[in-house]
């Protein structure tokens, strides 16, 4: 198990796999690691923790979840 604490691009890569297999995203292709930056990696980790944590998700919980991931994402 990787020491998530350790901001990596490895890391990162795995913390948003993690969340997109815990929400069962039907879009992955729209939360791709590289997407992200490691200037959110703190609140990555946060959200990270907090998806594993729980047992299932409202829609208003999803799509919170899902706003804020957009928020950090890289802007092109």
């Amino acid at each position: 198990m990787a020491d998530l604490n350790q901001p990596t691009v490895e890391n990162l890569a795995i913390i948003i796999e993690g969340i997109k297999a815990k929400l069962n995203m039907a879009n992955t292709a729209v939360m791709r690691p590289e997407d992200f930056d490691l200037v959110h990696y703190e609140d990555l980790l946060y959200l990270y923790n907090m998806v594993q944590k729980k047992a299932a998700f409202g829609i208003n919980e999803m799509t919170a979840i899902v706003e804020e991931l957009g928020a950090m994402r890289k802007q092109s």
